[in-house]
């Protein structure tokens, strides 16, 4: 049996976005319905598989540090 978790993502528009136009072409090649839960499972798991690529790794450095920046500007504002 698979065991599953519950998952909380914030997502900026434009990612949003981006990943719905993948629901939608998805949808017309593959003519089925295919989800946005659907599309971010796939992205997740796929870019999970390539752990070790270089753009990877660069995005996760990229968003770490901005997450960094943002509660640095927040302690200073208290």
């Amino acid at each position: 049996m698979d065991s599953r978790a519950r998952v909380l993502l914030i997502l900026s528009e434009n990612v949003l976005g981006e990943a719905r136009v993948l629901a939608g072409k998805a949808t017309v090649r593959l003519k089925l319905p295919v989800s946005l839960q659907i599309i971010l499972r796939a992205l997740i798991e796929e870019g999970l598989k390539r752990r070790n690529h270089p753009a990877l790794l660069a995005n996760i450095e990229a968003h770490a540090n901005m997450i960094r920046r943002t509660r640095r500007l927040a302690r200073r504002r208290k």
